[in-house]
């Protein structure tokens, strides 16, 4: 009995390790059918801490999404360096702001209204709500739905664009009925999605690109270059007489 049992966890650590390894091997080199998404880029933050952007330009990137802020008063301090030399490198830029739960909605649109420049073409600003790295206390839905709200009116109003959401698996399932009727980036590691309810598609969080050191999240962009320069054009001026959606 107890070499069968020793067999079994001998058996069982094999089968493991396997399965683990053909996970790395699987996803390391993962990129979803370029003729179906032939726009590729990245978003950043101040990690990596160095980046040549011409570089990641010339390795197939066509656009970034950088994190400008975060909560009320927190600044991404690589933002305005980022955005500066990722524009003169080509690419179409934008901005994305991490959503607190312990700060009110109207504070934290201040924080990335103030620091994200709106006399620049930019792609729509981007909420990452998220639940890891975020405040323990959990809103409920109702008082999430109140507080996004407050900080997607004048978000969107002073940059003439609909905010796109960034939501992980969690965090969706919590707060279905507070992301629907904005545009979607979705976080699916190594597998399609499996639907097309999206604009962004983040597929890899370790991946590899010429000018970056390290470890960079990836993306596809649902559509082709129409799609991306309908995206980075000019504001639209109509959209800041009018009242904004609610979520």
């Amino acid at each position: 009995m107890k070499n069968r049992i020793v067999l079994w966890g001998a058996a069982s650590l094999i089968l493991a390790c396997l399965v683990a390894a053909v996970g790395y091997f699987y996803f390391q080199p993962f990129s979803p059918d370029r003729g179906k998404y032939p726009v590729r880029g990245i978003d950043v933050s101040h990690h990596p801490p160095q980046l040549d952007w011409r570089l990641v330009a010339a390795d197939d990137g066509a656009f970034a999404v950088i994190k400008a802020t975060e909560g009320g008063d927190h600044v991404d301090d690589a933002f305005a360096a980022n955005l500066r030399e990722a524009r003169a490198a080509g690419l179409a830029v934008g901005a994305y702001h991490f959503f607190t739960f312990c700060r009110p909605g109207a504070d934290q649109a201040r924080n990335f209204i103030s620091v994200v420049p709106r006399d620049q073409s930019l792609l729509p600003p981007v909420v990452d709500i998220e639940f890891v790295g975020n405040c323990p206390r959990r809103p409920l839905p109702e008082e999430l739905n109140v507080e996004l709200s407050a900080f997607l009116r004048p978000v969107e109003a002073a940059f003439g664009k609909t905010a796109i959401l960034y939501v992980t698996d969690e965090a969706a399932r919590v707060y279905a009925g507070q992301i629907v009727g904005r545009q979607r980036w979705v976080r699916s590691l190594a597998l399609w999605p499996g639907h097309d309810d999206w604009i962004y598609w983040q597929y890899h969080d370790r991946g590899r690109v010429d000018g970056i050191t390290g470890d960079v999240d990836l993306n596809v962009l649902q559509g082709g270059r129409e799609t991306l320069a309908r995206l980075f054009t000019a504001r639209s001026e109509s959209m800041s007489s009018e009242t904004p959606r609610t979520p």
